[in-house]
């Protein structure tokens, strides 16, 4: 199983989320790719054949501007390639906004238009109440895998 992650980050705790969630997803024999910068051609020419987005929401409830050109290229090229794959999404927020997660639920909105599957419902993560995201996403995570090998 090839899983691409495609993260957002505005601070840096989505990266970790993402970087943690790769190195858990290899030491269970998944192929986890995940590049910060990657690029539309970067996903398809790793192959996946499940996507992982993880990202944080700006103050505005927005996705980060570092998931914006790829976001941007996904949304305009539907590429075919991704269609009916398995996925899933972490989204990070701090409840006390009015748009609590909402990059995340651009991402799994996207996700929707892509074609991607939604094998389990968005992982919400609150700063509010999160000492540490990484840890907290790691029960999500292995219903994830669950799913992706059922």
């Amino acid at each position: 199983m090839k899983v691409a992650i495609l993260s957002g980050s505005v601070y840096g705790a989505a990266e970790d989320v993402a970087r943690h969630v790769e190195k858990l997803l290899k030491q269970q024999d998944i192929q986890a790719w995940h590049n910060p910068r990657a690029t539309l051609q970067d996903v398809l020419a790793f192959a996946p054949e499940a996507l992982l987005g993880v990202t944080s929401t700006t103050g505005m409830g927005e996705l980060p501007d570092n998931i914006m050109p790829l976001y941007a290229q996904l949304r305009d090229e539907l590429p075919a390639a991704l269609r009916g794959l398995p996925g899933g999404v972490i989204g990070l927020g701090d409840s006390s906004y009015d748009l609590y997660c909402g990059g995340g639920e651009q991402l799994r909105e996207l996700f929707a238009e892509l074609g991607v599957r939604e094998v389990q419902g968005m992982l919400r993560l609150d700063a509010s109440e999160s000492v540490n995201p990484e840890t907290d996403a790691e029960p999500w995570l292995a219903e994830f895998v669950r799913a992706l090998r059922t």
